[in-house]
């Protein structure tokens, strides 16, 4: 009964920090701002570097069941 919570925390999080990867990517390879007005170098780290996060929250969460 108590891993439903935690089933589901972890699946946001690592479909959150996926699809924030991918189009961090995408931006990336098409040579378009992630963010407006932030260097792009940094504003593509910061993005990358929160979604791996979101990712290791998710592992994290699916891991205690």
């Amino acid at each position: 009964m108590e891993s439903g919570p935690a089933i589901f925390a972890g699946m946001v999080f690592a479909l959150f920090g996926a699809a924030l990867l991918v189009w961090t990517a995408v931006r990336v390879r098409h040579r378009e701002p992630v963010a407006h007005g932030v260097s792009p170098v940094a504003s593509a780290a910061l993005t990358t570097l929160a979604a791996l996060l979101a990712l290791a929250a998710g592992t994290w969460c699916l891991t205690r069941l």
